[in-house]
């Protein structure tokens, strides 16, 4: 009886791990909401929570064409329209850019000419100074520069800028 149990009991052993040899790896988790999953070329996933993640970037595409990825840049449209900016000194003006290259700045009524270089908005103001409208992250900034210097000087100030205009041109 006890070589009857014994085999029984080996028997048993080699059915439940034999198959186990042989089954297939279980499969990835899928991603749930509020995740991205990287596969990457030799096959292996990586999961990685959207809300640890600031922002994602493709360097080897702007190594490639040497300046940063126009997709990335802002376009020329995005730039027409009234902006609100600060002053420097706490105080707020408007820039308003229009289609035909001219631009308008109420702090002193002073017309200027503006043109799209680079994913920025440049304008140089008759009385010599000039402002850039930049993208910086996610938000807008206005670099002023004071007459003599030049859009790649250290600027005078940099303040916020907001497009006021529901829908840019």
């Amino acid at each position: 009886m006890r070589k009857i149990y014994a085999i029984v009991t080996l028997t048993a052993l080699l059915c439940l791990t034999v198959p186990m040899l042989f089954a297939k790896p279980p499969a990835a988790p899928k991603s749930g909401p509020g995740t991205i999953v990287i596969i990457f070329k030799d096959g292996h996933r990586q999961s990685f929570n959207l809300s640890e993640i600031a922002r994602v970037e493709f360097p080897a595409a702007a190594e490639a064409s040497g300046e940063a990825s126009s997709a990335l840049l802002p376009s020329r449209n995005r730039f027409l329209g009234k902006w609100e900016v600060g002053d420097g000194s706490g105080n707020n003006f408007f820039i308003t850019l229009k289609e035909s290259g001219d631009a308008l700045r109420s702090l002193g009524d002073i017309h200027g000419k503006w043109v799209y270089v680079g994913g920025e908005a440049r304008v140089t103001w008759d009385d010599g100074a000039q402002d850039a409208i930049r993208k910086v992250d996610t938000n807008y900034q206005k670099f002023a520069y004071r007459s003599g210097r030049s859009f790649t000087d250290v600027p005078d100030n940099v303040t916020s800028a907001h497009n006021t205009t529901a829908h840019p041109i």
